[in-house]
């Protein structure tokens, strides 16, 4: 999402952006206790060593019970460097994603860490000096970085590694932040890929008339994702019947649009824009003002994140959030066990699997190389195929750094948030 989420985070509290510690940073501290390893990393430290390759046990490590761990690792430790922005821009995902993988370091501890090694994190808030946050880190030992979603931050970062050190912006979709060369990679889709998909769905309901909101062709987020919705549905045999523009965030009052859509509109046709949950609902009941009121609605990530579950008149209301987490499963299972060793619920529970996915990345790239040194580690990365994280199947062979990853396709139906559909766009 784009960085103007400052005003959105800002007003919406629905998102809930929890307080950030007033400490710049925090380490996960080693679990202790009884028996072996569960699974294997790299024992070294400094140039590849012969290795076998393994697959990191997610499931093993969500499952440990903090109260009876196994023996405590004490090889050379696993450095997770975290570099977050606490700010009311992006600090109602990087709150809660550094809350939570500290955790799942514990957890990992408990079962023995990776070939002896434990699992450390530590978290740098970017503030007003990512470059600072950076140094930091890197000073520390870092062996990969987990980095904020927008630009603003995750390029000084890249600056000051110089490309050497992996850098995983777990929560963004901005295609331009990915470039496997400096070691960058998206752990999520990208733009393309989210409303490529949303697109298919449309036409896969049989629906051949679009109507579209954007902010501008070619401005991040809310007129990338609008170029490509128009792209794949029109690829797809789809009509683009109306291109309409708004200012996202601000606009609620859409008269002159809708007054422009009521005289073309079959009331047929699907209604898309990356618009927050609130103005994608104050647009519905305009247009059904006008008798509009077999119009179907899809948007991007921007729903899921607003709350357009809980948005009033939200029946049938399409999205695509980065995981679709129904009652019992792996990530539901996955924040429920923090809140109650915490004490504390986690918000933006759609966007928590890719800064865990983000540190199991990294460590099967050390896994998978048998090393310590960051580029070594960046060229294992680049070649990693096929990971199974919780968030889905990640792989970056072949590549620049975005993962062809499914998309989830949910839905609001008797006033629950479901899956509906799962679509891939390479």
């Amino acid at each position: 999402m784009k960085r103007r989420v400052l005003a959105l985070l800002a007003a919406v509290a629905l998102l809930g952006a929890a307080c950030g510690s007033d400490d710049d940073t925090t380490e996960a501290e080693p679990a202790a206790t009884e028996a072996p390893a569960a699974t294997e990393a790299p024992a070294a430290t400094g140039a590849p060593a012969a290795v076998t390759m393994s697959s990191i046990d997610i499931d093993h490590i969500l499952s440990a019970d903090l109260g009876n761990c196994e023996e405590a690792p004490t090889g050379d430790p696993i450095r997770v460097g975290m570099a977050m922005d606490f700010s009311d821009v992006v600090g109602f995902v990087d709150i809660p994603g550094s809350k939570l993988v500290p955790y799942i370091a514990e957890l990992a501890n408990c079962r023995g860490g990776f070939n002896g090694r434990p699992v450390e994190v530590r978290v740098a808030e970017v503030g007003d000096d990512a470059a600072l946050a950076t140094e930091d880190l890197l000073d520390w030992g870092a062996h990969f970085l987990i980095g904020p979603p927008f630009a603003d931050f995750a390029l000084p970062i890249l600056q000051t590694t110089g490309g050497t050190v992996p850098l995983f912006v777990a929560a963004s979709t901005e295609p331009t932040l990915a470039d496997a060369s400096i070691n960058s990679y998206l752990v999520t889709f990208d733009d393309h890929q989210m409303s490529g998909a949303a697109a298919q769905w449309a036409l896969d309901q049989g629906i051949t008339r679009a109507i579209v909101f954007t902010e501008g062709e070619g401005i991040p987020y809310t007129g990338v994702n609008p170029d490509a919705f128009i792209a794949a549905f029109e690829a797809g045999g789809g009509e683009v019947v109306s291109v309409q523009t708004y200012v996202w965030f601000v606009d609620t009052d859409f008269s002159s649009q809708v007054n422009e859509i009521a005289q073309i509109s079959e009331n047929n046709e699907v209604v898309f824009s990356a618009a927050l949950g609130f103005q994608v609902t104050a647009l519905r009941g305009q247009l059904e003002g006008q008798g509009l009121d077999n119009l179907t609605y899809v948007g991007t990530d921007a729903l899921d994140a607003t709350g357009i579950q809980v948005e009033a008149n939200n029946e049938g209301i399409a999205h695509t959030p980065h995981t679709s987490i129904t009652a019992g499963d792996r990530i539901d299972s996955m924040l429920a066990a923090f809140e109650a060793e915490k004490g504390e619920a986690l918000e933006s529970r759609g966007f928590m699997a890719l800064y865990v996915d983000s540190m199991f990345i990294g460590i099967q790239g050390m896994l998978d190389c048998g090393c310590d040194d960051t580029a070594q580690i960046g060229e294992a990365v680049q070649q990693l195929s096929g990971f199974q994280g919780l968030s889905g199947e990640i792989t970056y062979e072949g590549t620049n750094g975005i993962p062809p990853k499914a998309v989830p396709i949910n839905r609001i139906v008797n006033g629950e948030d479901v899956l509906v559909d799962t679509i891939t766009i390479k």
